[in-house]
């Protein structure tokens, strides 16, 4: 990251990637699949859609869809037969020139027991979709911050065309 200054505004700009990628993924049998890990500028524990920056593997030219099977796997330990883009925008506007790509994978398959890599402590959740608002207010009651792209990943689940397709 580096801090850039442009006239009289002061941003984030992400150096080494080129977007990060979120992924909406539904299990086979309807779970939502989701991820909770300590983060360390918030002091919090933190549930969070599977995702990861585009290109940070050293391939700058790595596609949103391949980053997404990618960080799919190492966190949640699926792997998903097809990876289609939902949309895509900025995380923060004032802030950072970071944009994000949201995916939606289909025709999953659990092949490890994800977790992240290196330093990395994933936990993995798989939530009934029926039941994520209910699950998402229990955590957030115990103290756990929820990332606002869960309740768009929620959305994605269950109110987009096709949201019940889990091939």
């Amino acid at each position: 990251m580096r801090l850039v200054a442009r006239g009289h505004w002061e941003f984030a700009e992400r150096i080494g990637c080129r977007a990060a990628v979120v992924i909406v993924a539904v299990s086979p049998d309807g779970r939502l699949l989701l991820v909770e890990q300590h983060r360390v500028p918030l002091r919090r524990d933190v549930i969070e859609l599977p995702a990861g920056l585009v290109g940070d593997d050293g391939d700058a030219d790595e596609p949103i869809a391949d980053a997404a099977r990618r960080e799919l796997r190492e966190e949640t330990g699926y792997e998903a037969a097809g990876v289609e883009e939902l949309m895509f925008g900025p995380t923060s506007a004032g802030f950072s020139t970071e944009v994000v790509h949201f995916v939606r994978a289909t025709g999953l398959r659990r092949v490890a027991d994800g977790g992240g890599v290196g330093h990395e402590r994933i936990r993995v959740h798989e939530v009934p979709l029926a039941d994520a608002a209910g699950w998402l207010e229990g955590r957030r009651a115990a103290g756990v911050l929820i990332d606002p792209k869960v309740y768009a990943g929620v959305y994605f689940a269950t109110a987009a065309p096709d949201a019940a397709r889990h091939d």
